[in-house]
């Protein structure tokens, strides 16, 4: 209604994008309710057939799912929950086994984000040594873009020290061995004015060619970018890319999610002093372990819940690991 509004086209496509958002949400409530409505008078109507009964008990649990996933988004109201997230990974103590491990992660974050139809592509991965167990190739560090409706709101509880106990396939004594890999997740910066500043003089810019397993390159061109910020020693990369700038805008884009992660959590961690409080937890914390033997367990250490279906797990399904309150 503010006819000075349309003078800015950029604040119009953004006030279209939160009404459309918010069109949608109303849109998703107002069928749930309109489907609990529907069930109530079936039932109301038809007595105690056993057919029409188990016909309702179908769409009962539907409806149940389809509310608690609505549930879900009450409790994802923070400042950048509802948009994307960049997950870096990096292997740490365990050698071989954890950069395994970390190509193990690679897959779960992958396959997670087909399940919730979230668009995904790797923004930068450097591999580990060849030549592993079923031609196996490990993974140094990645970073993974995801994209989708509420992708930072469910990813951002992934940051922290994941736990993996097994029989080393890189042990020819089949020794049980433990290994660690880190997690470290931020939103996705949308151009919207509320960037970090960044100077000129505080970035170093390094261009590199991207390789592959067994040294093989990606790419033979020095295409692949990486932007330290001198000031703080934080670096951005991003090398899949074909053209050199394309790589130095998505990896300058990494850089602000970074910062502007990293000033959010000064915030919060003042506004905790100011109270007198402590912080409950840090990226350095370990959140997850995962258990293949002597018995099998995935236990997530923040949420207090437990599943002993591994596999499922490791092939995308973090929701059983949920607890009613993220």
């Amino acid at each position: 209604m503010d006819p000075n509004l349309w003078e800015n086209p950029e604040e119009v496509i953004e006030k279209q994008k939160q009404l459309s958002a918010i069109k949608e949400e109303i849109e998703k409530l107002s069928f749930l309710k309109e489907k609990e409505k529907e069930i109530r008078e079936i039932y109301n109507e038809t007595g105690e057939e056993e057919d029409l009964l188990n016909e309702l008990a179908k769409e009962i649990e539907m409806l149940k799912e389809s509310t608690k996933k609505e549930e879900y988004r009450t409790f994802l109201s923070g400042r950048f929950d509802k948009g994307g997230a960049i997950l870096e990974v990096s292997s740490g103590a365990g050698g071989r086994d954890a950069e395994d491990f970390a190509a193990m992660l690679l897959r779960m974050y992958e396959r997670y984000s087909e399940r919730k139809n979230f668009k995904k592509r790797v923004l930068a991965i450097s591999y580990g040594e060849a030549g592993g167990p079923e031609g196996r190739t490990g993974i140094k560090n990645f970073s993974l873009e995801v994209k989708g409706e509420y992708a930072f709101g469910f990813l951002k509880k992934e940051s922290g020290a994941h736990r993996l106990v097994r029989k080393s396939p890189f042990s020819s004594a089949g020794l049980r061995h433990t290994s660690f890999v880190q997690v470290e997740v931020f939103p996705i910066i949308d151009n919207n004015g509320e960037q970090v500043e960044i100077k000129e003089d505080e970035l170093r810019i390094d261009t590199f060619r991207s390789s592959g397993p067994g040294g093989q390159h990606v790419n033979k061109r020095e295409s692949a970018v990486r932007i330290t910020h001198l000031p703080t020693g934080i670096v951005a990369t991003s090398q899949n890319e074909r053209l050199q700038g394309e790589n130095k805008r998505t990896a300058m884009n990494v850089l602000i999610s970074k910062l502007t992660k990293i000033q959010e959590e000064k915030k919060k961690e003042e506004a905790r002093k100011a109270k007198g409080e402590t912080s409950g937890s840090s990226w350095g914390n370990q959140m997850r372990n995962y258990i293949l033997h002597p018995y099998k367990m995935v236990k997530d250490l923040r949420a207090g819940t437990e599943t002993s279906n591994v596999e499922d797990v490791l092939d995308g399904n973090l929701d059983i690991l949920q607890n009613d309150f993220l």
